[in-house]
């Protein structure tokens, strides 16, 4: 509004001065004269001026005129395009005109204002390579797909830019779900610029979802060889691939190969949990407990894991409960302070049913780290050493509102899996899952958790007021929790501390 004013303001101003100086041109005396050929000619102020304007015009003419004469010269001595340029130098001018006007409109985000100008532009430019491309991405902004398709197909009949239209059409698919048009498409713009990142990226990607593991694996070989991803992230990527690769040809029954790719992707990464786990597997199909028992401490030094102890269980599995803690000690003594370590002791000293060493094992983790798990150890071993039902029902209700300690979760999106998988189920990244703690959330219940004492009874024994010999349907109820994985939706448990409580 403000500027709006201020130009009006200036247009008055303007013609202001010219009415102002005409008239003074009219009242001023004297003038110009001219001598031409013993001829004088004397002109007013005014008709100076007029006179200085047209001198100005005519050479203007004159310049242009020498411009043609120079064109026609040179079209006579063989330049046959020379009075072609000429003409449509001006049309030039006015197409490069609109194409940068388009632009601009493109960038302010004004589509239908960039579809009329790469139009303009094109009725005087003879570049389709340009106004293809405006007008192609002018429609997208629009939200006129199928102008903008058109317009792409244009843009991959010519090979100048064939990719910039394989690319544009994959976008689209790529929006509207079509995912195997869309790796056709990744696949051909591939092999047009193997070198384009964002190409890779999308076409890794799309071989990750449809389970294309080994064209997955050349992709990102490929990403290798032209610098795009580092090497430690490659070998990391590349072990993820040839686990999916197993797990995949566990299906066909193909045990020989399922060995090799699982062990292959556990040298590629050691640290990788679930490659880990099949290698170790594959060991013991093979009868090489040696190895198994190898690869498994390596992996426990790195990450502690209840699929790792489920998998060192698997070795022997007919062993005694005291032969079994002596052969634990191989993962156990590393990592002693990991709160998976201790629960792992306190679960193999809970099978042996030495319930104050299960105690001293599992330490002070119910107050310093509680997590379903723990609690629920801490129930089974107050169960154990014969404590009251009152306080086995106050463990298992303080179960209820601890964590439920790490599991394997997208750092993406955050989204918590039952178990491993390659791609998130939730937003398809790829690599994304991580075995963590979620973050916590507080219950929403009056009271919070004092409140659930009140309703299940206490941590501390009440035996004193109870009679010693007396039975309840509640015991049993109880005893029938310790021997199952700790209170949750089952839906949304996780298969680690299944396997581990069977393993041990």
């Amino acid at each position: 509004m403000l500027w709006s004013l201020i130009k009006i303001v200036l247009f008055v101003a303007a013609v202001a001065a010219l009415a102002l100086g005409a008239d003074y041109l009219l009242e001023s005396e004297g003038g110009v004269q001219v001598t031409v050929m013993g001829s004088e000619y004397t002109f007013g102020p005014l008709q100076s001026v007029i006179a200085v304007a047209v001198m100005v015009l005519a050479v203007w003419i004159l310049l242009k005129l020498l411009s043609l004469l120079m064109a026609t010269w040179h079209f006579l001595n063989g330049d046959e395009t020379a009075l072609s340029r000429y003409f449509d130098r001006n049309r030039e001018r006015k197409g490069f005109e609109a194409l940068s006007e388009g632009l601009m409109a493109l960038a302010s985000g004004e589509g239908r204002v960039a579809m009329n100008k790469a139009a303009k532009a094109d009725r005087y430019l003879n570049k389709p390579e340009l106004t293809n491309l405006l007008t192609a991405q002018a429609a997208e902004m629009a939200g006129d797909k199928r102008k903008a398709e058109e317009t792409y197909k244009k843009l991959v009949a010519n090979n100048a830019t064939r990719f910039v239209g394989v690319r544009g059409i994959l976008r689209q698919k790529l929006a509207e779900g079509d995912t195997e048009t869309a790796l056709a498409l990744a696949e051909k713009a591939f092999a047009l610029k193997p070198r384009h990142e964002e190409t890779q990226d999308v076409l890794l990607r799309l071989q990750a979802r449809k389970e294309d593991w080994a064209g997955a694996r050349q992709t990102l070989s490929a990403k290798l060889k032209h610098g795009t991803l580092p090497r430690d992230v490659h070998k990391r990527r590349d072990a993820v691939l040839a686990l999916s690769e197993a797990r995949d040809i566990i299906s066909d029954e193909s045990s020989i190969e399922v060995q090799e790719k699982a062990i292959e992707a556990n040298k590629l990464s050691p640290d990788l949990i679930p490659a880990a786990v099949m290698a170790a597997r594959s060991y013991i199909r093979q009868q090489r407990p040696r190895l198994a028992t190898r690869l498994l401490k390596k992996a426990w030094e790195a990450h502690p894991h209840p699929d790792l102890a489920a998998a060192f269980a698997e070795i022997e599995p007919d062993e005694t409960p005291q032969a079994r803690i002596k052969r634990f000690a191989a993962l156990t003594r590393t990592r002693p302070d990991d709160p998976e370590t201790k629960m792992l002791l306190s679960e193999l000293h809970i099978a042996n049913e030495d319930f104050p060493e299960a105690r001293r094992a599992l330490g002070d983790l119910v107050e310093t780290d509680p997590t379903v798990r723990s609690v629920t150890l801490m129930a089974a071993i107050e169960r154990g050493e014969g404590a009251a039902d009152a306080v086995v029902r106050g463990w298992l209700a303080r179960a209820v509102t601890v964590s439920r300690g790490p599991q394997w979760i997208c750092d993406n999106c955050q989204h918590i899996h039952a178990e491993w998988a390659p791609i998130c189920e939730n937003c398809e990244s790829f690599d994304t899952l991580a075995w963590k703690r979620p973050p916590m959330s507080e219950m929403a219940m009056p009271g919070g958790v004092q409140m659930l004492p009140l309703i299940v009874g206490t941590l501390e024994d009440k035996s004193a007021t109870e009679e010693p010999d007396e039975t309840t349907e509640d015991t049993e109820i109880v005893d029938a929790e310790l021997v199952t994985d700790p209170p949750g939706d089952p839906a949304t448990e996780t298969p680690e501390n299944q396997e581990t409580s069977k393993a041990v």
